[in-house]
């Protein structure tokens, strides 16, 4: 699964827990560059998944990044920049996946 990261300047040690998982990074975008805060054109053609990092995220950037997945129809996960909750975040959007009763019971549910 390949996926795009938004948010942090750096990512220790988020890349290993995500091979773990057998997701592949194409693109982090830290969001602090005057660039990410317009309107992006759109996500790579090959992203599966979107991760924003909300704790080094400005809403406006957050929101449009967000809006976009929602467009193109890319599942996104928000969490903190920690290992755990990315992984806790993880294992609750992988299993919606393969159990879609249950996402309308999802504590992560916007």
């Amino acid at each position: 699964m390949n996926a795009m990261l938004i948010g942090a300047d750096r990512l220790g040690n988020i890349p290993q827990l995500l091979s773990n998982w057998d997701i592949n990074i194409t693109q982090h975008v830290t969001g602090r560059h005057v660039s990410h805060q317009r309107k992006p054109q759109g996500l790579p053609k090959n992203t599966e998944l979107l991760i924003l990092f909300t704790d080094f995220l400005g809403h406006n950037v957050m929101r449009n990044f967000r809006n976009m997945a929602q467009t193109q129809g890319v599942p996104f996960i928000a969490c903190r920049r920690s290992a755990s909750c990315l992984a806790q975040s993880l294992e609750h959007c992988l299993k919606r996946k393969a159990d879609p009763e249950k996402c309308q019971n999802c504590p992560f549910r916007p």
